[in-house]
């Protein structure tokens, strides 16, 4: 009878130690696929394009002076309205048109002594403002805004309060291409680090898309806008 447990405890055993190994086989055969699959590549691809704004906002800035209120605000809204019919007769339509408040400032308030008395005592600025989608046409009026200036109206400087700006509003129109681009090329670069590791590239890991950056060609050329999107792509590689 002990010789008949012996037997069955010793096949048992026998049983369970190929059960371990192979196990253990199974298991070792796994870490290596999995530790095949942890090799990978990060790169990354970039998209870059120009397009032309969409919109454009135009500031036209004036002033006046006068010794009354009454006199200021009379040619404040005489050239106001002058500039606005100047815009219409150009083809600009009356909707995009738009007239800021009058700001009035009185010399004789912040007058010291030993200052002389000013010749007038009140200037203001007023602002007509041109936001127009027809882009390459109001650039076309800006090239005759100096009719405005023969007709006796004292436009002033483009400086920076008021100055011209330029939109690129189409970005989730371009979006998809773009990206579509940085991925491809990230793709290439991956492909030739395989190529050159005698690898071969396997599928997408993770991806991440940066930030869609936009902004001028150049200082010159503020209305051509530079589209920018760097993709980085990690791309598993086998043998």
């Amino acid at each position: 009878m002990n010789r008949a447990r012996s037997k069955e405890a010793f096949i048992l055993g026998i049983f369970i130690f190929l059960g371990l190994a192979f196990l253990g086989y199974t298991l070792g055969s796994s870490a290596v696929k999995i530790k095949e699959y942890e090799r990978t590549v990060k790169v990354k691809g970039l998209s870059q394009k120009e397009f032309p704004a969409d919109i454009i906002i135009w500031p036209i800035q004036f002033t006046v002076a006068d010794n009354t209120l009454k006199g200021i605000y009379s040619s404040l809204d005489s050239d106001a309205d002058k500039i606005k019919q100047f815009l219409i007769s150009q083809g600009v339509p009356t909707e995009e048109i738009s007239i800021s408040l009058a700001s009035v400032t009185d010399k004789t308030a912040n007058m010291y002594g030993s200052e002389k008395t000013p010749e007038f005592r009140y200037t203001s600025t007023r602002t007509v403002t041109v936001y127009s989608k027809n882009v390459a046409q109001v650039r076309e009026v800006m090239n005759r805004i100096g009719e405005l200036g023969k007709a006796g109206i004292a436009l002033t400087g483009n400086n920076y309060d008021n100055r011209i700006e330029y939109l690129f509003t189409r970005l989730n129109e371009v979006k998809p291409a773009m990206i579509e681009e940085a991925t491809n090329k990230a793709r290439e670069v991956a492909t030739k680090f395989a190529e050159d590791s005698s690898s071969r590239l396997g599928k997408i890991k993770s991806a991440s898309q940066g930030q869609f950056t936009i902004y001028d060609r150049d200082r010159n050329t503020p209305h051509i806008k530079k589209l920018r999107v760097v993709s980085t792509v990690e791309f598993y590689l086998s043998d």
